[in-house]
């Protein structure tokens, strides 16, 4: 079978490790192919082309090559478009790729996933914090619906009965939706879901579940944070406790 070869297609690194003493091995988000990973030649050398290209949270086009499950970069161009982001900003675009690293399988295309995380690297270069924490719990729920581990949010999850639009419900790891006690603070109300699951069926679910969630932004973060952690197998994701400790000095 003759190697595949992918021209200028549209992409953003994810990670990156050394490989050899002048060449990386690197995580990409690609449009078309999903997650995947690159062999960049040569990267690390001083002359090389790639070396201020193939940076995170910047948009790209890669050419590659190769039917091995490594394939080889074969150049990368900037697109362009907004400035690196910095501060927390910067630790929001590296939790979202770690999101994408521990939860997207290889070679499974996510075009609508990727268009919602280009949206999101917009605003994290614009240096809107509040928009930022709406734009970051809009994509975990885009995330977590378009990988099939977001269960509807208009109905209990075990019986899938209606929720009453008063009552409080908790989205939790093991049991979906469920309804809660008045007092919990990370929890919604019947309402609050049956809007966010609305918001989430609309034509332009980025910019309709922003909105949504902008206004139960302190309930939904724990709930989700949890689920996160469930579904990635750990306590703290790496760069959520990068946080915490950033924050603690």
């Amino acid at each position: 079978m003759a190697a595949q070869r992918v021209s200028e297609e549209p992409a953003y690194v994810l990670h990156r490790y050394d490989w050899s003493e002048s060449s990386l091995i690197l995580e990409v988000f690609t449009r078309h192919h999903g997650r995947m990973a690159l062999v960049a030649k040569g990267a690390k050398r001083p002359s090389s082309g790639f070396r201020p290209v193939l940076l995170p949270l910047q948009p790209l086009r890669l050419s590659f090559g190769g039917d091995a499950e490594i394939r080889t970069l074969k150049g990368a161009e900037w697109v362009g478009g907004h400035v690196m982001p910095t501060g927390g900003a910067l630790l929001s675009g590296y939790y979202l790729n770690e999101l994408l690293l521990k939860l997207l399988a290889r070679d499974d295309p996510h075009p609508a996933l990727f268009d919602i995380y280009a949206l999101v690297t917009e605003v994290m270069a614009s240096g809107h914090g509040e928009l930022l924490q709406s734009a970051l719990r809009t994509f975990e729920l885009l995330l977590l619906r378009e990988i099939g581990l977001l269960p509807l949010l208009d109905a209990q999850t075990l019986t899938l009965g209606a929720l009453e639009p008063d009552a409080r419900y908790s989205l939790v790891p093991e049991g979906g939706l469920r309804q809660t006690a008045a007092s919990d603070p990370a929890s919604l109300s019947g309402a609050q879901w049956a809007g966010l699951q609305a918001a989430l069926a609309g034509s332009a679910p980025f910019t309709t579940t922003l909105g949504a969630c902008a206004a139960v932004m302190a309930e939904l973060k724990p709930q989700l944070r949890a689920l996160l952690n469930y579904h990635c197998g750990v306590g703290t994701l790496r760069t959520r406790q990068m946080m915490i400790d950033l924050q603690s000095l």
